[in-house]
């Protein structure tokens, strides 16, 4: 809220005309949304703002705001230029200034700098894409990613130091694991070095990735700002969307149209095929209590890629081809899809399929098991018409699965 130039956040007052300069930072998918709502809501002051704004961004700001298309899931020379150029304006930043950072999914990538300076965009690239597809949970890549770079794990409010900072998020992490989000570039972070040690040797990290990034994890990474550090003194943040918000919406709309509905988010980072058959069989042990059953799973959940595999698609597809065996021939309807409007590298958000999928694509000649065995489960899907494809929202709440027994 905000009411002749008092801007007012979870009970903190903000005298926007009383700072002497407002610094705007917005990064991830939904950072042209936040951005022109942030300036909207904060109405003349708003043309104070000096800022950077990097990720997707569809809508027309101020001229005063510098724009970034940052790379998603793996960084582009944009994603670093996003970087010089956020850390040359929270240069900037005094005692006397505020700094907003709007923080949404997809920072990590859209963002980075990495502490040493000598590692190329190829090996940067290369580095996300091997993270995303070790298997690891989205926490866990997180973990490893914040202490090999300068702009992640509270590094960014470490450069904004001594300012006043205030950080809004519209999250696609787990709740209660803010640091995770966009790997927490303005929060204390929880993890260390040791953990990236533990993680990196469980999913066999360092054979896979460039040699620079492999000696950088070895040898030379440092801990992150950790929580009571003196440069979140004046520090607040505040969570404006999450997971739970697109759970509450869709929970709301189907008790609407006459379903029972239950929230179950126990898989949330469990390998796809399992997670598959937890909430399946959740949907048959709530089905035989009662009829017209909604089960609702917010999340995400993991695929191991394996290297050289060339198909299409994403977690959320794959996840649905496994459902798609577990309810064939059955009156059941599974939808997976991420709320992002991305899956994987393939156009489509995700996937919906029912009990006639694994009949339909046996009939055309593609059968289930190869395109999951291909991990290629965009082409049988689209060819199907069980694909579903929305184009990016701008915004990420993470992934959402609707399974329906009637």
């Amino acid at each position: 809220m905000c009411s002749a130039g008092v801007m007012v956040v979870n009970g903190h007052r903000y005298a926007l005309s009383g700072y002497r300069n407002l610094l705007l930072i917005s990064i991830g998918k939904a950072a042209g949304t936040m951005a022109a709502a942030f300036l909207r809501v904060v109405g003349d002051e708003g043309s104070r703002m000096q800022g950077v704004i990097a990720g997707v961004c569809e809508q027309e700001l101020p001229e005063q705001l510098q724009v970034f298309a940052g790379g998603h899931p793996r960084p582009n020379q944009a994603s670093l230029d996003a970087a010089a150029s956020i850390l040359r304006l929270l240069k900037l930043a005094g005692d006397g200034d505020l700094v907003v950072f709007l923080v949404s999914g997809g920072g990590s990538s859209m963002v980075e700098q990495m502490l040493r300076d000598d590692i190329s965009l190829e090996d940067l690239a290369t580095t996300h894409k091997t993270l995303v597809e070790s298997g690891a949970p989205i926490a866990a890549i997180n973990v490893v990613r914040k202490h090999l770079s300068a702009v992640k794990g509270g590094r960014l409010a470490a450069a904004a130091a001594p300012a006043h900072q205030l950080t809004i998020f519209v999250s696609d992490v787990p709740v209660g694991e803010l640091d995770a989000l966009a790997s927490g570039p303005t929060l204390p972070d929880r993890s260390t070095v040791a953990d990236v040690q533990r993680i990196a040797a469980e999913y066999q990290l360092v054979p896979m990735l460039p040699a620079a990034v492999a000696n950088l994890l070895a040898s030379e990474i440092v801990e992150t700002p950790k929580p009571g550090d003196a440069i979140f003194a004046k520090s607040q943040w505040t969570t404006l969307l999450d997971s739970a918000s697109l759970e509450e919406a869709a929970s709301t709309r189907a008790a609407i149209l006459g379903w029972h509905v239950t929230i179950d988010n126990t898989c949330d980072d469990w390998d796809a095929e399992d997670a598959a058959k937890y909430l399946v069989q959740r949907l048959e042990e709530l089905r035989r209590v009662q009829p017209r059953v909604c089960l609702l799973s917010a999340g995400e959940v993991t695929v191991r890629v394996p290297g050289g595999a060339s198909g299409q698609g994403g977690r959320n597809q794959h996840f649905a081809l496994h459902c798609s065996r577990l309810i064939a021939g059955r009156d059941f309807v599974v939808l997976s899809a991420g709320s992002d409007g991305v899956d994987g590298n393939s156009s489509a958000a995700g996937a919906m399929v029912d009990g006639t999928t694994v009949s339909r694509a046996a009939a055309a000649g593609h059968p289930v098991e190869k395109a999951l065995e291909d991990f290629d489960s965009y082409a049988l899907l689209s060819m199907l018409g069980d694909a579903i494809t929305t184009g990016p929202t701008s915004n990420n709440l993470r992934d959402l699965r609707i399974l329906l027994a009637p």
